[in-house]
């Protein structure tokens, strides 16, 4: 915990000294955020360092292979945005099911560049035959980013995609620009794929 308490105090003089004169509340708040959601990820991780795998997840993982092997994704993948060595990406896919979700996420993470993103943030809305919307997101550790990527679907009013944003952290805080790198990532991958106009 000391050593948190000590990067909290670093974060804040780092942000303060980067905007003398200026407004630092909010990305204060944002960087308390983010130190504390990757301070309790590491608490989950060393309480539980080896979970075997269950039936269940052993069953679905199959299930998942066994569809994938039916399917034909066409992914598309977007054109990078840097700002302060970080780096964000996005990924699209045309998707009819959660088990279509599923599938792209697995085929994206055999990508190692992919799989060893700092955060892959993920949203996705399906139109199901009744004519009802299924929607999800994750933040992958990037608190609320998901939530965001989902929203701006929504406002796009799309269906049927899923989009992947993988983020590769440089160590320089960005605060809320990282929000809007995430958001533009998104929007390019979805007009490269022709989901919408750019």
């Amino acid at each position: 915990m000391l050593n948190t308490k000590q990067e909290i105090s670093n974060s804040f003089e780092e942000i303060y000294l980067e905007n003398i004169g200026g407004p630092v509340i909010f990305q204060w708040i944002e960087r308390l955020r983010e130190i504390v959601s990757d301070w309790k990820e590491k608490q989950k991780k060393e309480k539980h360092p080896e979970i075997n795998q269950s039936a269940d997840k052993v069953e679905l993982q199959t299930e998942v292979a066994e569809h994938m092997n039916n399917q034909n994704y066409n992914i598309v993948t977007g054109p990078p945005i840097q700002d302060r060595k970080s780096t964000f990406q996005g990924h699209f896919c045309e998707v009819k099911s959660q088990q279509d979700v599923r599938c792209v996420m697995n085929i994206l993470l055999e990508n190692k560049k992919i799989s060893q993103a700092t955060h892959n943030i993920s949203a996705y809305r399906i139109k199901t035959d009744s004519g009802s919307i299924l929607q999800d997101c994750d933040d992958d550790g990037e608190h609320h980013a998901g939530g965001r990527l989902l929203h701006l679907l929504q406002i796009l009013n799309v269906t049927n995609v899923f989009v992947v944003v993988s983020r590769w952290y440089g160590g320089i805080q960005l605060g809320p620009d990282r929000f809007r790198h995430i958001n533009n990532a998104a929007r390019q991958v979805l007009g490269e794929a022709g989901v919408i106009k750019l």
